[in-house]
């Protein structure tokens, strides 16, 4: 049956609804109170009036308050009936969801550099629940002397150390977004509060070191009191850094010393020079989302192949250099100049979009970073338990997985998600918004990946088709973005036209000509990854004979020891006896 949690985890279950609960309470108070404050009149007024539905239907801050008290609430209601690991799992990232909202409709949205501030604030927010949280029901397990304790104290301080790397490096981002300049960290009311956080969180570092130094074997020994002791110290430190986050969130950064321009208050930056091939490649625009993603694939995907290595495995040489290629694809086109020209002219827009969606996968799904974390992972040291491999074959086993990943599911998300979006209000708002703009692009990436997981993927997967199947979907699916291509070619109005009008530049092309070019990139690019797609192909095709050859030569061998016949002699003595039948048929009809 179903994996069912236990009586302790159902318990801090059952907490985590009553705090959901009194979030949401916590959010609806904040939302009433906000617009009392603004327009200066009574809560009571608020609550009955028709302000607070103007204020959450018009301003992006009641709107994201409202999302935070509706998320909470189905939490809340949700975690008094959940009793399995996957659902308790996907309650924590709908909890995480609902941290967003908030910070990212603050001071992040207008800083001048506006997209690496949101990004900075959303993995920030998201890395600081978690490490906050596992300390508080670390501790919580620690006093309550229930079994357990070393296991899961040995998984938290690894999962501090991530959260802390992430927190460091965002907020260290967010930090030179909104104070370019040094001297502002002691001039500046918003500076010296990030110097304190900063002091602050190096204390945490500290005492992070210590827990896993001295602390864990201490658990480990089953010393009593070890864990809460230290536990509450750090909970200090944790909280102190925690009020000065709150106030530094509260707190507006220094203003820019000169106006911004319309089209740099919408896209982060001025207008960039006129376009050309060196200016693509030289104009580098940093997206801290992508460098990270970039950064953690490309360790985590080494480490997993050094581990191999020293257990005395070996890990193909081509499957890593197809792995970085695919890195190196997304720095090619999320970094560079393509980055900063896209936002404004649709044709490099529309280039980013083909190497995410057509190109980078391949060589991505053909690195097999499935079957790599699957051989380099370690079981769960106690049995029956989930660590990260067993979680990873949970969810390739799961209902969901078998779904998305039918070549028909996945061929319908890969092609038909393409024109919904473009051709839909989708588009602009995806321009508009910084993370809109980033779920777009990982969707690209994603449903690209999923598509060439069926089709040429190494990795297990749910559904196996023979390659004679893989040529034929391959030949249905790549016409539709040739026709994607000509429906953008033949637009008779510009696709989000309140956008690429608002950032067109001076020098550009009319929009409705840079978005007909788009479509000319995006009719002619599906031959490039046709072509290499064919060639993976024709390799794993040639390959897998040569294996299945290999075992039918084996399994003859082993036949012919024992004296038996092998299957290929069975299988050539069927097929003459059925030819002789024929011939007898035949002789029998000419009498």
């Amino acid at each position: 049956g179903r994996p069912a949690l236990g009586a302790a985890a159902l318990g801090y279950l059952r907490g985590a609804s009553w705090l959901a609960a009194l979030w949401a309470a916590a959010a609806a108070a904040n939302l009433v109170f906000t617009v009392s404050d603004v327009l200066g009149q009574p809560a009571g007024e608020i609550v009955t009036g028709s302000e607070l539905s103007s204020y959450v239907g018009q301003l992006p801050q009641g709107t994201a308050l409202m999302l935070v008290v509706l998320i909470t609430v189905v939490v809340a209601l949700l975690s008094r009936t959940t009793t399995s690991p996957a659902a308790a799992f996907g309650l924590l990232a709908l909890a995480l969801v609902a941290l967003l909202p908030a910070p990212l409709t603050g001071h992040s949205a207008s800083a001048a550099n506006h997209s690496v501030a949101v990004t900075g604030v959303a993995l920030h927010v998201a890395a600081v629940a978690p490490w906050v949280g596992g300390l508080a029901v670390l501790a919580a397990h620690a006093l309550a002397g229930r079994d357990g304790l070393g296991v899961m104290a040995a998984r938290f301080s690894r999962t501090a150390l991530w959260c802390y790397l992430i927190v460091g490096a965002s907020g260290l981002v967010n930090v030179i977004a909104r104070l370019p300049d040094p001297a502002q960290l002691l001039s500046t009311d918003y500076g010296r509060l990030a110097l304190g956080k900063i002091v602050g969180f190096a204390l945490l570092g500290w005492f992070g070191w210590w827990h896993r130094e001295r602390t864990l074997p201490r658990i480990e020994r089953r010393e009593t009191g070890a864990f809460a002791r230290f536990a509450s110290a750090e909970a200090a430190v944790m909280a102190a850094t925690m009020g000065l986050a709150v106030a530094l969130a509260r707190t507006a950064p220094p203003a820019p010393a000169e106006v911004e321009s319309s089209v740099k208050s919408l896209i982060g930056y001025d207008l960039p020079p006129e376009v050309g091939p060196v200016r693509l490649a030289t104009l580098w625009q940093f997206d801290f989302f992508f460098a990270a993603l970039v950064v953690v694939l490309g360790f985590v995907y080494v480490a997993g192949v050094v581990r191999l290595r020293r257990r005395g495995d070996s890990w193909p040489l081509g499957r890593t250099v197809s792995w970085f290629v695919g890195l190196l694809t997304i720095v090619a086109v999320t970094e560079t100049g393509v980055a900063r020209y896209a936002p404004i002219l649709f044709s490099v827009h529309m280039v980013q979009h083909m190497v995410l969606s057509m190109l980078t996968p391949i060589f991505l799904v053909v690195g097999a970073p499935v079957t790599l974390a699957l051989r380099a992972l370690k079981p769960a040291r106690v049995r029956g338990d989930r660590g990260p491999r067993e979680w990873l074959t949970a969810f390739l086993h799961s209902r969901y997985v078998s779904f998305v990943a039918h070549p028909g599911v996945a061929t319908i998300i890969f092609v038909a998600s393409t024109f919904a979006l473009y051709f839909t209000p989708l588009f602009e708002s995806a321009m508009r918004n910084h993370l809109g703009h980033i779920a777009m692009m990982v969707h690209f990436l994603v449903s690209g990946s999923l598509f060439y997981w069926v089709l040429i993927g190494v990795d297990p997967a749910p559904h196996k088709l023979p390659y004679p199947g893989r040529l034929i979907l391959l030949f249905v699916t790549m016409p539709f973005h040739a026709f994607f291509g000509i429906a953008l070619m033949n637009l008779g109005a510009p696709l989000a036209r309140g956008w690429y009008t608002a950032v067109h530049p001076d020098w550009g092309t009319p929009v409705l000509q840079d978005q007909h070019t788009g479509g000319a990139i995006a009719w002619g690019f599906g031959e490039i990854p046709t072509f290499i797609v064919l060639i993976f192909l024709a390799f794993q095709w040639f390959f897998d004979d040569q294996r299945r050859a290999r075992r039918e030569d084996r399994r003859a061998d082993r036949a012919a020891a024992r004296g038996e016949p092998s299957a290929a002699d069975d299988e050539l003595a069927a097929y003459n006896a059925r030819l002789a039948r024929l011939a007898r048929r035949e002789e029998e009809r000419g009498k």
